[in-house]
């Protein structure tokens, strides 16, 4: 039997509503009790029309299937099945020309092109894992993966390869030299790159300088501007950034003592609430809810054993570094852009019920809840 406070004509869960109160709402700035009285207004006057709106679409998916059951071994006419659904209200007359204007869009949804993660938002691992998808090394991606053939003794065993870990540094090189072309050469003749007059310099094998064909593409650089332990560029909206550091295993190694390459990845992850996750009831709700708020707080973290080891996980920082001049910070997220996909208009469920116990929308629910 759930635990229930009455507040006007609902019945709320106590553990919902106790996660509201002392978990959500403060530092919100809003009054608790107007909250709820919000919420009340707000399913009073939302949850009918919701209830009618689904009886109107059970009420049209059964002519639907009357007509089919009714012409049953008939053959199909289009043309006939289109003027029945416009009886019906299924299809209506298509409206005349609009524009939409929108401002405050977030680059990542207006202009930056890039993957999409959806990840369960009841699992706190896979979550922090989709949002500090925003980075993600290449040289890994290459490594672990038939990006990389494994023909020539290049095979990906258990022990590293050599052989194949040298693919993917050329790899790698290759797409640096399409991403950020030097001016002369390639990034493969580089043996250490520093910060002179707000540009990137770069000196080759014979020691030579060069620079960047387009030197808009360097945005900035972690470290001192002689001897960076990173760069940074940017292409086509999307950034990567060179890694150095001449003591890591990889990187003393390597002419220029590259340790890595990282690029923006995942751009925007969808936390979902929906077909990925199973909340039945008010306690699944409030899992969801807590993950959320703790992604949207950046607080966050999860631990888990692997591999006999506690592997502790929290969400990344952003990405900063000095600006090529030198006077300013350059930032880039280090973490996705977090979208919410809440349920949809048909399923109900108990966290919160009318005075007759009957369960309000989910999605109603979820919109008020996601959005505090």
């Amino acid at each position: 039997m759930t635990d229930r406070i009455e507040i006007g004509d609902l019945q709320v869960a106590k553990v919902l509503y106790d996660f509201i109160n002392d978990e959500a709402l403060p530092g919100t700035d809003i009054d608790q009790e107007d909250f709820w009285a919000a919420v009340v207004e707000i399913l009073g006057d939302l949850a009918p029309k919701n209830r009618v709106l689904l009886e109107k679409r059970d009420s049209i998916q059964a002519q639907i299937n009357a007509w089919h059951r009714d012409r049953r071994g008939v053959d199909f006419d289009a043309v006939a099945y289109k003027e029945f659904l416009s009886e019906i209200g299924y299809l209506v007359p298509e409206g005349g020309e609009f524009s939409v204007d929108t401002s405050n869009v977030d680059e990542e949804i207006s202009s930056i092109a890039g993957p999409q993660l959806v990840v369960p938002v009841m699992n706190a691992r896979y979550a922090l894992n989709a949002a500090n998808a925003r980075w993600g090394s290449l040289y890994d991606a290459l490594y672990g993966t038939d990006a990389i053939p494994s023909d020539g003794g290049a095979e990906a065993g258990r022990e590293y390869n050599p052989v194949r870990g040298q693919k993917v540094i050329d790899f790698a090189r290759a797409f640096l030299d399409e991403a950020a072309p030097m001016s002369v050469g390639s990034h493969a003749d580089i043996r250490a790159y520093s910060v002179h007059g707000g540009q990137l310099a770069a000196e080759t094998r014979d020691g030579s300088i060069i620079r960047l064909a387009d030197t808009n593409r360097f945005v900035g650089y972690r470290g001192d501007p002689a001897s960076p332990e990173a760069v940074s560029f940017v292409n086509n909206g999307i950034h990567f950034e060179i890694r150095i550091n001449r003591n890591h295993p990889i990187g003393k190694e390597d002419p220029a003592g590259i340790a890595d390459v990282v690029v923006e990845s995942a751009i925007t992850t969808i936390m979902d609430c929906e077909d990925s996750i199973a909340a039945v009831d008010a306690e699944d709700k409030v899992i969801a809810y807590r993950n959320w708020l703790g992604l949207m707080r950046g607080d966050l973290t999860e631990s888990f054993e692997k591999g006999g080891e506690t592997v502790h996980r929290k969400l990344n920082a952003d990405h900063i570094y000095t600006s090529p001049a030198g006077s300013a910070e350059y930032t880039v997220p280090g973490r996705s852009l977090m979208l919410i996909r809440n349920v949809g208009h048909l399923m109900t469920i108990d966290a919160i019920q009318d005075k007759d116990g009957n369960d309000m929308p989910e999605g109603i629910q979820d919109a008020i809840f996601t959005t505090l």
